[in-house]
């Protein structure tokens, strides 16, 4: 691994750590699509910052892409709480008109700027080993800009997740409480906004909008599916985003494919994976449970069938395997299975086909009459 692919690599991580982090609130705050708005809008601040200042290096960019940001965030509230429109269509509204007015401002204003799919859409990630995006001082060579102001992102998101964790949680889960309790939910709104706002512009330039998009949303709702508790949700989030940057890097090293494209792409190949697999909340582990649910409450309705028709005339006919699928309705197949797991389990014997209860079937059969009984 050349020095060159080591340190794209690690900017990819660190921007996924720091889009991760902000992506778990947006994601359990129902707001991901505010990412999307975000580096999107985040233009309109650049063109603006660079009309007033027109030097692309300056400081000033960061400022106003910032502002841009937030600006898009109070917009949007703005027009949800009119009420004539909801969140998902004011994003749709506002996002587009602002990025919008950015591109014609640059196509009317600066004719001479090339805006392409690389500066928007997937950024200049391949671009990070070259000398002038290096951080240099004093004769050092402290490595890329963007790993420096990314691991500055970081530092400064993490201390606002320490320093205001209560706040965050309490906030996103119950909004109502936090008032009640005489805390103003929206300053730490906020304040997560600004934070949002802030990683989305910082990694912009580094990554582009589709990857920024990616990594806040997909690692965040990825480790959503794996775990119910937000400290280890942060975690898993973390991880499954430096992943995503590893292993999209090489696909696309592999592919010789785009590479901010490759690791979206990574995100939502994890994001469907443990959708399907997750040991709780994945959809074949949800499908597992409640087959285990439906077999346990045929098994149950056998038992108690049995014990109706323990000892009567009719037990022969009532409990023969041959024909209980007719009296219990259902198909001979699924009726076998359920009568050979009742034997297995010693909760059920079969003398000349006739299945009777064993202790162990007439507790279970008696236990669930009475909680059918005190469900009715």
């Amino acid at each position: 691994m050349t020095q060159a692919q080591l340190e794209i690599q690690l900017l990819a991580m660190a921007t996924a750590v720091a889009c991760s982090l902000c992506g778990v609130f947006l994601v359990l705050r129902r707001m991901s699509l505010l990412s999307d708005a975000i580096s999107h809008t985040v233009l309109i601040g650049i063109v603006i910052a660079f009309f007033l200042t027109g030097d692309m290096a300056s400081p000033w960019l960061l400022v106003g892409a910032t502002t841009a940001g937030v600006f898009t965030v109070l917009l949007v509230e703005s027009l949800q709480k009119t009420g004539v429109v909801r969140e998902d269509a004011a994003i749709g509204l506002v996002f587009p008109a602002l990025f919008s007015i950015a591109v014609l401002l640059i196509s009317i204003y600066s004719k001479n700027v090339h805006l392409d799919m690389d500066a928007v859409l997937v950024g200049k990630i391949a671009l990070t080993p070259l000398p002038s995006r290096r951080l240099e001082f004093g004769g050092y060579d402290f490595g890329p800009k963007s790993l420096a102001l990314m691991i500055a992102i970081i530092i400064v998101n993490i201390g606002f997740i320490i320093l205001f964790f209560k706040e965050l949680k309490v906030s996103t889960f119950d909004p109502a409480f936090s008032k009640a309790i005489g805390f103003n939910p929206y300053w730490i709104h906020l304040g997560l906004v600004l934070s949002v706002s802030t990683t989305a512009v910082a990694s912009f330039d580094a990554v582009g909008s589709i990857l920024v998009v990616a990594l806040m949303a997909a690692p965040a709702a990825t480790a959503y599916l794996l775990t119910d508790k937000l400290s280890i949700m942060l975690v898993w989030s973390c991880i499954i985003g430096m992943l995503c940057a590893v292993l999209g890097y090489w696909l696309a090293h592999f592919l010789d494919a785009s590479i901010a494209g490759s690791m979206a792409t990574v995100a939502g190949i994890l994001f469907g994976m443990t959708f399907f697999f997750a040991p709780e909340r994945g959809l074949f582990s949800v499908w597992q449970r409640a087959k285990i649910r439906d077999r346990k409450f045929k098994l149950a309705l056998l038992l108690v069938h049995l014990t109706q028709h323990e000892g009567t005339i009719r037990e022969r006919e009532e409990c023969n395997i041959e024909s209980l699928h007719l009296h219990l309705r259902w198909n001979e197949y699924e009726t076998r299975s359920v009568a050979f797991e009742a034997v297995e389990s010693f909760c059920a014997s079969q003398e000349n086909k006739v299945l009777r209860l064993t202790p162990k079937g007439r507790i279970i059969a008696l236990e669930s009459l009475q909680i059918g009984t005190n469900l009715s």
